[in-house]
């Protein structure tokens, strides 16, 4: 892309940076909620394209002004001083340009959002519940590095270890824009623990990472939400056997892109606070009920991409872990290495920066930047 075609997309930008920054202390777009935190947002990623666009035209200025110095300056230092100024300036700009172009790119509104981890086990049994605690652990000890808050809303466990499935809540700084790429079927490859006779079996689990929706973001009638509680299993003392802390709720919705109406049904038992399960149980209602009406925009999206990195097919396999050969391969991207133990101890940054900068590869062609 040329210079003056850069420049001509970053034109208004500055302009509509300094609206939305009187239109944020608005008091009546403040009383908005919604358009509140669309704005903040917005505001947010302005103002690390302004900055870039200013440095951008302080570069491009600076490269014109030393070629005029070398056109127009006989004295020989000048000219030096000149041409370093140029060369280091004319180095500097492919990579801002670069970055230019990744800001110029539309954000994801979903990705500073907190997020609903699920895990299940799939095909395997038991091994298959085994291999989605160890998934649980990998993405607790990821999360914990990244020093992001994590809650388990409620789990099942499996017979021999494990869970049969198990859902966390994680809270941090742009979660969801991180944790997306994990959403799909991981698959392993290893001697079970159950297995006798030193076999080789193949298990699955699966992986759902959804957006946690803020309260304004989907419409419920609470009146219509029917309640249950129970005591609380597992471990805890006296309090689990006495205190009905458990919540159960149920909750017909009808399904705007399909016309079904079907009853949702979820636990919590994350706290032995009645009150916190209930306001955590809500929580992961509005998130169901986003997630499967923004499922049509997901799936919009997936058909205009060929790699579908971060979206589309839930039930698609995404990665295996061959423990014989202590590999891990995302599918997606054809990306092997060779760290299996680390990975799964929760060091996955790595394979998330090749799947960022593949979608950045993929959506920087699909808006020709």
């Amino acid at each position: 892309m040329s210079e003056n075609s850069l420049l001509s997309r970053l034109d208004g930008i500055e302009s509509r940076f300094a609206e939305v920054s009187t239109l944020i202390t608005d008091p009546d777009v403040i009383a908005d909620m919604k358009r509140y935190v669309r704005l903040t947002k917005e505001y947010k990623e302005l103002e690390k394209l302004v900055g870039a666009t200013r440095k951008y035209k302080n570069l491009l200025g600076n490269i014109e002004e030393a070629r005029q110095v070398l056109d127009t300056e006989n004295d020989d230092e000048l000219r030096q001083m000149a041409k370093e100024e140029l060369d280091e300036a004319t180095s500097a700009l492919p990579a801002l340009e670069e970055e230019i172009k990744l800001l110029l790119i539309p954000a994801d509104p979903e990705d500073s959002k907190n997020v609903i981890l699920e895990i299940r086990g799939g095909t395997g049994g038991d091994e298959a519940a085994i291999f989605a605690g160890d998934l649980a652990k990998m993405y607790m000890k990821f999360c914990e590095s990244k020093g992001w808050n994590v809650a388990v809303t409620s789990a099942s466990e499996g017979a021999a270890g494990g869970y049969k499935e198990i859902v966390m809540s994680v809270s941090g700084e742009g979660v969801y824009g991180i944790l997306k790429y994990e959403s799909g079927v991981h698959r392993v490859q290893r001697v079970p623990a159950t297995e006798t006779q030193g076999r080789v079996h193949t298990s699955a689990a699966t992986v759902a990472v959804l957006p946690e929706a803020e309260p304004f973001d989907v419409e419920i009638n609470e009146g219509e939400i029917k309640w249950d509680t129970f005591r609380s299993g597992g471990a805890g003392g006296q309090n689990v056997n006495k205190v009905e802390s458990g919540v159960r709720l149920r909750y017909m919705w009808r399904n705007p892109n399909t016309g079904v109406s079907e009853e949702i049904l979820i636990e919590c038992t994350e706290t032995r606070d009645q009150p916190k399960n209930k306001e955590r149980a809500l929580s992961r209602l509005r998130t169901f009920i986003y997630d499967k009406e923004h499922q049509k925009y997901i799936d919009d999206i997936a058909s205009r991409r060929k790699t579908m990195v971060s979206t589309g097919d839930r039930s698609a396999k995404i990665r295996t872990y061959n423990y014989p050969q202590g590999r891990i391969t995302d599918h997606r991207i054809n990306y092997t290495i060779y760290n299996l133990q680390a990975f799964v101890d929760g060091d996955i940054q790595d394979v998330i920066d090749h799947l960022i900068i593949a979608e950045n590869a993929e959506k920087l062609k699909a808006t020709e930047l």
